[in-house]
């Protein structure tokens, strides 16, 4: 079972940047997919980026594309959301995610079911 740890996140103003980290252990990284999603206070956890682990197709939520930057260093089993122009809306806890199931990932790659393990979140708060 792999264990996933973000880190990263903090307090910036809005236009500022921030890029996050999704560290996988406990064994090498060998699952299909990487995703990022966030939740802010009171809404639904909401898809926002996601990369095949070989080959790095990339998909993104209309809401970041063009300002969110999602990457993988496959020897540093490592993951990464790199997030410019930050906006106040983007204010959310962020969490990464695995997916292992290589036949869910171009059509579910959007939807949180289709990932098999979770991190804990790390918070991202945009001021205004």
């Amino acid at each position: 079972q792999v264990q996933l740890v973000e880190s990263g996140g903090g307090l910036v103003q809005a236009g500022g940047s921030l890029r996050l980290s999704c560290a996988a252990s406990g064994r090498t990284f060998s699952s299909y997919a990487m995703g990022w999603f966030r939740q802010a206070p009171g809404k639904e956890r909401e898809f926002v980026a996601a990369i095949r682990w070989s080959g790095g197709t990339t998909y993104y939520a209309e809401s970041v594309k063009g300002r969110f930057t999602i990457s993988r260093d496959t020897a540093k089993n490592t993951g990464y959301l790199q997030m410019n122009s930050l906006k106040p809306e983007d204010t959310a806890v962020y969490y990464c995610a695995a997916l292992d199931r290589a036949e869910l990932f171009y059509s579910n790659y959007g939807r949180r079911g289709a990932y098999d393990y979770w991190g804990q979140g790390t918070q991202v708060t945009v001021s205004s």
